[in-house]
């Protein structure tokens, strides 16, 4: 019997480095499969459909999403089911696994399910001999290639194969950018993995102006200033402090007042949304894609909440919580400014167990963030030790912490 259902995700992104779509990887806890088996991979149909049923319902399924496209595996017993009739056209892809017997019936159903609206794609293909290539590659919409289960010769000669036909070239298991520019030369459009998320180091011995000041304002608030000092850090950084009076004056639009001085601004917007405010700001400002569609703004905005939300379940403490979310938050600033974590940390007072956390995954702080990176990473092993370690978290814990995460980061950047 089923349990609990957990789901991971893996972004996909499209050739800009924009976050398209995500595949939804399930598991029921009760069940034999890891967290990354498709979703057929249950005991019978009935469990796929209790998962399906939780995906859509309990979870919160559209909210994990936001405004992407969810692309979702299937075997042919569920592919032949009224089952997977249940999720939405407009926002699934059905992936036909490499396991999948092709049969007339199935062609048939695969046809069918396009009638309805479904995108199709084929999963795992790593081989230009394939034979779901010859069966359904007329029926389907996208091609989905593992490049670690081939060699480059390989998923290239695929691509020049599939190129022709018109179909989309999705390159699966990216997990460099060389990787990822390599299969965009070689006519791929969609790209799935954790690439992005990777620092690619630059020369610059510091980080860029903007992000420096911002990194400046985010250690000082960690500290809890009184107005006069966060006012006179402010004032330093014409531009975030003009965007401040802008979010201020949004805040007040419904009281009747206008807000035109900094401290004002601040005992308005309160120093907790400020400190949210220019944490996300330093992912999302001076980028060149919206917030909602930027891999990385989305990566660490869900980690930082989910870091929070577990922290006041685990310990009671909203301090620990808000330390939780800045962690979170600082996670991956060195995948944002293309420096070593060690040398952009070096220059800001933070408290010693942020840093720790940051640095060494250490104390209470590193234990929430690596329980965060396990869930991305599709670890369930290291995550069921990590839970077990903590007493009071569980795997439906980071579950719901997980989707209430996703769902808020989207609001934030719709």
């Amino acid at each position: 019997m089923i349990e609990e259902i957990l789901f991971g995700r893996q972004p996909i992104l499209d050739a800009s480095g924009a976050l398209v779509a995500f595949e939804l990887l399930f598991r029921g806890v009760g069940a034999t499969a890891s967290l990354h088996a498709p979703m057929a991979a249950f005991d019978d149909l009935q469990a796929s459909s209790h998962v399906m049923a939780g995906a859509l319902g309990d979870i919160g399924l559209a909210d994990s999403l936001g405004p992407h496209t969810g692309y979702v595996n299937a075997d042919h017993e569920l592919l032949m089911s009224d089952v997977v009739t249940a999720l939405p056209a407009s926002r699934f892809v059905l992936e036909v696994l490499e396991t999948t017997v092709v049969d007339a019936a199935l062609r048939e159903r695969v046809a069918e399910l396009r009638r309805l609206g479904y995108r199709i794609a084929l999963d795992d293909v790593a081989d230009r001999n394939d034979p779901r290539l010859a069966e359904l590659l007329p029926l389907a919409d996208i091609v989905k290639v593992d490049l670690l289960q081939c060699d480059r010769d390989e998923w290239r000669a695929i691509a020049r194969l599939i190129e022709p036909s018109g179909k989309m070239l999705l390159a699966e298991k990216v997990e460099t950018a060389e990787q990822f520019r390599a299969a965009r030369d070689a006519g791929y459009r969609l790209f799935q993995g954790f690439f992005f998320a990777e620092p690619q180091l630059i020369r610059s011995r510091t980080p860029p102006p903007s992000t420096a000041a911002m990194l400046r304002l985010i250690a000082l608030l960690e500290r809890a200033p009184d107005v006069a000092t966060l006012v006179e850090e402010l004032k330093r950084h014409p531009e975030l402090a003009t965007r401040l009076l802008r979010l201020a004056n949004s805040a007040a639009a419904g009281m009747r007042r206008e807000v035109d001085t900094l401290g004002a601004a601040i005992a308005l917007v309160g120093t907790r949304q400020i400190g949210r405010w220019v944490q996300l700001l330093l992912y999302a400002g001076g980028r060149d894609r919206p917030p909602h569609a930027d891999p990385l703004a989305q990566q660490v905005g869900m980690r930082a909440r989910m870091m929070e939300l577990l922290a006041v379940q685990w310990c009671g403490d909203p301090e620990l919580g808000e330390r939780a979310f800045m962690t979170g938050m600082l996670s991956k600033i060195d995948a944002l400014v293309g420096m070593p974590l060690p040398r952009v940390l070096a220059g800001l007072p933070l408290s010693p167990a942020v840093r720790s956390a940051l640095l060494e995954r250490s104390g209470p702080l590193g234990l929430l963030l690596r329980v965060c990176e396990a869930r991305e990473r599709g670890d369930l092993a290291a995550l069921q030790a990590l839970c077990r370690s903590m007493g009071g978290i569980d795997l439906a814990s980071t579950a719901r912490a997980e989707s209430s995460a996703a769902a808020w980061t989207f609001s934030l950047t719709a």
